[in-house]
């Protein structure tokens, strides 16, 4: 922990399955803050809609259903915020096969994506904050004191998910799993609404042969650079 840190918001964005979360964690245990996936409301609020059966298509029915939903923060191991949706933790509901097929179409409504952004981020006013996700930088958190971009080629993504997916099911396909990468990757880029791209005073870290230790060394020293 660095004492007496004039930082207090650090962003983490790049696509899926470059170790956002676990750089995050790691980082905000070091740095003595909290640490908070974005990702991670989008596939609650995805659990919420394909419990309910909402209407998937629906902009303005999806809109409606993420403005009366509740979202709080609740800290649980080593200052890791879990998300409880309408007072009901459903962290071990997330990664379902269901929810990666249709995250993507729920979180590109415009009216759903408002909705997180105001509630992340009251969130970051709370305290100091490593957040993590895909537009922190440029669109939710723009005047962060430190911002990160992490890229890795999209194989070693895949091996990545596809060892993390395997640890809670036997069933995986790591060309499925290559595939749909690629695919969410050019939805990511593509889309009309906060696209996923470096912000342009954000520090761009290539973890490609690096292993997790690496990569945050780099970021705390970043860190302690700051308030030199």
């Amino acid at each position: 922990m660095i004492d007496n840190l004039k930082l207090k918001l650090i962003t983490l964005d790049g696509p899926v399955a470059v170790g956002k979360s676990s750089v995050g964690r790691l980082l905000a245990k070091r740095l003595g803050f909290s640490f908070f996936d974005t990702g991670l409301m989008y596939r609650a609020f995805t659990w919420k809609v394909l419990r309910l059966n909402a209407c998937h298509d629906s902009e303005e029915g999806l809109s409606h259903l993420a403005n009366i939903t509740k979202f709080d923060f609740v800290p649980c191991q080593e200052g890791f915020l879990s998300v409880i949706l309408d007072g009901e933790d459903v962290s071990s509901k997330l990664f379902c096969p269901e929810i990666e097929e249709r995250v993507f179409v729920v979180s590109k409504v415009a009216g759903v994506r408002q909705v997180m952004v105001s509630k992340q981020r009251k969130l970051a006013r709370q305290g100091r904050l490593v957040m993590a996700g895909r537009d922190i930088g440029t669109v939710v958190l723009p005047w962060a004191e430190l911002k990160i971009f992490l890229t890795a080629s999209v194989k070693e993504r895949a091996e990545r998910r596809y060892k993390e997916l395997l640890g809670r099911e036997k069933n995986v396909d790591y060309s499925i799993v290559l595939a749909n990468l690629k695919e969410r990757d050019e939805n990511d880029s593509r889309r009309g609404i906060s696209p996923l791209k470096p912000d342009a005073h954000a520090i761009i870290i290539d973890t490609d042969g690096l292993a997790l230790e690496q990569v945050v060394d780099k970021i705390y020293k970043l860190a302690e650079g700051l308030d030199d």
